[in-house]
């Protein structure tokens, strides 16, 4: 029962980190019309960019994006504002392919040289890669933040994966993301007394599995109590990108063992 309530309490205060860290605080209007026209400046940073229209949350800020653009592009506005509002439209986890699909449609709406105008912009913003686009999108969905490339254990995973230290205190505590179809090798946390690891889901689909048990499937809340000398593992599902916390539990005499990758065969047929 405790545990339930530790995990009741712990996706509350997710959620209510996720709400405040995604509503968007806009002072542009204060700082270069504020004295000139404090009236337009308040309507522009706290109606427009406020509780009233881009942080009702009936739609995401991605779509808040999406329609944006739009309504631009079809008054052929593509000047500095579009320019602005696909940057932000990037950052609210809009991808090429997604940008791509709206422009080519809104061009029979709202004109061929203005879809033309704005592909010029979008190809620019969208220079980089899709796959971090797709990346950043994920961030979106998480309090944690992605962390860097996880080099340092790359050989005992199949795919790629990021790590961000969240604390050294009392017991360590990392976020793990994973690509689609990532997933670390088999491993064993050994411990003579103690030890052991806790899995709680962050974002995004995931798998659990313990040799000679079916595999568990891992949401947002899901809490997974790995005991001492038990061999595991676990990663993202084929179609999703995945993140957990991982807690070390204290032990004595704690070692963690890499053993061989998980097949390919075996990780298709889980559903």
């Amino acid at each position: 029962m405790n545990r339930i309530v530790t995990a009741m309490l712990f996706l509350g205060i997710i959620s209510l980190n996720i709400m405040a860290q995604q509503k968007i605080v806009q002072t542009a209007g204060r700082t270069q019309l504020g004295e000139f026209a404090p009236k337009f400046a308040q309507l522009n940073d706290d109606i427009l960019f406020g509780e009233a229209v881009w942080n009702d949350s009936t739609l995401s800020l991605h779509d808040h994006s999406m329609v944006t653009i739009s309504i631009l592009l079809g008054k052929g506005m593509v000047d500095s504002s579009f320019r602005s509002h696909l940057e932000l439209g990037k950052k609210h986890g809009i991808t090429r392919k997604e940008i791509a699909a709206l422009l080519t449609q809104a061009a029979f709406y709202a004109g061929w040289p203005n879809a033309w105008a704005g592909f010029r912009i979008a190809k620019e913003v969208w220079a980089d890669d899709d796959a971090a686009t797709e990346l950043e999108r994920f961030q979106q969905q998480m309090i944690f933040p992605v962390g860097e490339p996880n080099t340092a254990y790359a050989k005992y995973f199949t795919g790629n994966s990021y790590l961000a230290p969240i604390s050294s205190e009392q017991v360590s505590v990392a976020n793990v993301t994973f690509e689609p179809r990532c997933r670390n090798n088999w491993h064993i946390h050994k411990a003579s007394k103690g030890g052991g690891q806790m899995l709680i889901g962050v974002a995004g689909r995931g798998w659990y599995q313990e040799e000679g048990k079916p595999a568990v499937e891992i949401l947002p809340g899901t809490v997974i109590h790995i005991p001492a000398n038990v061999k595991h593992w676990h990663g993202a599902a084929a179609d999703s990108w995945f993140a957990h916390l991982a807690f070390s539990v204290p032990g004595e005499n704690t070692e963690n063992v890499w053993l061989e990758p998980v097949p390919d065969a075996d990780y298709d047929a889980l559903k």
